[in-house]
């Protein structure tokens, strides 16, 4: 009699956890999933469903000249959850894919408690099984005792940085006389709130910005911060434009109450389907809470704002992907144990749910005793893998999925850099598919 297999352990219920369990569940092999809410949530999370989107709820560009917009269409390709989720709770949101995050989040919970291969387990898991296959996907803000497990499989105890929230107010507080809906260049159409901003009213608003007061540090804490997610007060303290050159750049937007360009935009993009609530684009931060109150209503239209929910940071951790991990997401120190997610070293909602594809599709392959075949570098998925597992392990800091990442183009390449990220997009998609007809063809189980 031939004994069945054991479950696969996902520990961790955010996007990576979810999709690494579905991807499993896809090739018929059965899944427990801990999560370990809603009896214990960390500080940055407070919706019991699983897959919960923190920080903003846009899962960012579309268009296939950004490197995430390419990654979503690999993705989707795949049949990744994420994207399936995505497209049924899909807000407006110009050039970008934005979602309702309570009913994106519902969604994702449904689809992983009703399928048969996995089991969600609502508990707290603090130390690691002693046998079996383990994907770790706990996310940014694993909770202790687990993250000794963690600190020891990593060998080291300090790679950490911090991730900041931007704040999220109520639309019916909005002074709609003074703001106008558009996006830059009118690409993707008129989806954001635009709170112009003359000189004056710029310049006083980064000079409070600059001298309001944030929330400490712990002694034990150092301020390092992800590039692509920098509190707005640190951004500014920076030089005067950095704000007027960065997420406050006016380009691409005329006001229509004066027909000319302002000297800075503030730009709201919706939090939800209904349009009732609004996220602070770009504007992460660590200010208290009553300088946020006092600062944030310094922008014109928002002088009578009440927030939903205002911003905050929390410390974020990462393994040295590239000294820990090998090509398939195991950990060098323990063959058995995977990491998956932000976790991992990879940064933004995408990418999370991506490191959590291919970590379930590479124990999926250890499962039926077949090879994992990595996806080529040329694809958004494989670029994100070579940044895990190939980077420099003294310099390694987590990322977005970027073009720069990707293998580069072949000789002759097409002239001007938005014809190459096209190019570049187009041989991927190409790539991808015929990576993906090599699992569907030779060993998927339909679920």
């Amino acid at each position: 009699m031939v004994e069945a297999q054991a479950p696969v352990v996902v520990v961790g219920g955010g996007l990576a956890g979810c999709e690494a369990a579905w991807q499993i569940a896809r090739c018929g092999l059965d899944v427990r999933l801990y999560e370990m809410k809603p009896r214990y949530f960390s500080p940055a999370h407070k919706n019991a469903d699983l897959a919960e989107l923190v920080c903003s709820n846009s899962l960012r560009g579309a268009s296939l000249a950004n490197a995430v917009g390419c990654l979503k269409e690999e993705l989707r390709h795949c049949g990744a959850l994420l994207m399936e989720a995505a497209q049924l709770t899909q807000v407006e949101a110009g050039g970008s894919l934005a979602v309702d995050r309570e009913r994106f989040s519902a969604c994702i919970t449904a689809r992983i408690e009703q399928n048969p291969h996995i089991e969600v387990v609502r508990e707290r898991l603090d130390a690691l099984p002693e046998s079996g296959t383990v994907i770790l996907a706990t996310g940014p803000l694993s909770a202790e005792p687990l993250l000794g497990a963690i600190r020891t499989l990593a060998g080291t105890e300090d790679l950490y940085f911090y991730d900041a929230i931007a704040p999220i107010v109520e639309a019916s507080s909005l002074d709609f006389s003074k703001v106008w809906w558009a996006s830059r260049y009118d690409k993707g159409g008129a989806d954001y709130l635009n709170c112009p901003l003359s000189e004056e009213e710029y310049r006083r608003f980064v000079e409070e910005l600059c001298h309001a007061e944030s929330v400490p540090y712990h002694a034990f804490e150092q301020a390092r911060h992800f590039e692509g997610c920098m509190p707005v007060e640190v951004l500014a303290a920076r030089g005067p434009m950095t704000l007027a050159f960065g997420p406050l750049k006016p380009v691409g937007l005329r006001d229509p109450h004066t027909g000319r360009q302002p000297f800075a935009v503030v730009q709201l993009r919706k939090e939800n389907r209904a349009g009732t609530l609004f996220n602070l684009v770009g504007f992460q931060t660590r200010l208290t809470y009553p300088e946020q109150r006092r600062v944030f209503r310094m922008i014109p239209g928002l002088e009578n704002a009440v927030f939903a929910r205002l911003g905050s940071m929390h410390r974020n951790t990462f393994v040295n992907a590239p000294r820990c991990l090998r090509k398939d997401q195991r950990f060098v120190s323990d063959g058995r144990i995977y990491c998956a997610g932000q976790l991992s070293g990879v940064e933004g909602y995408v990418e999370s749910a991506a490191s959590g594809f291919l970590a379930g599709l590479a124990v999926a392959c250890a499962q039926k005793g077949i090879a994992y075949a990595p996806p080529p570098a040329t694809t958004a998925l494989g670029a994100l893998l070579a940044h895990l597992t190939e980077s420099d392990p003294q310099n390694f800091q987590p990322s977005n999925v970027n073009y720069g990442l990707f293998a580069p183009l072949e000789a002759p390449r097409p002239r001007g850099r938005s014809n190459q990220r096209l190019a570049m997009a187009e041989r991927a998609l190409r790539d991808v598919a015929l990576w993906w007809s090599s699992f569907e063809e030779n060993w998927r189980s339909p679920v």
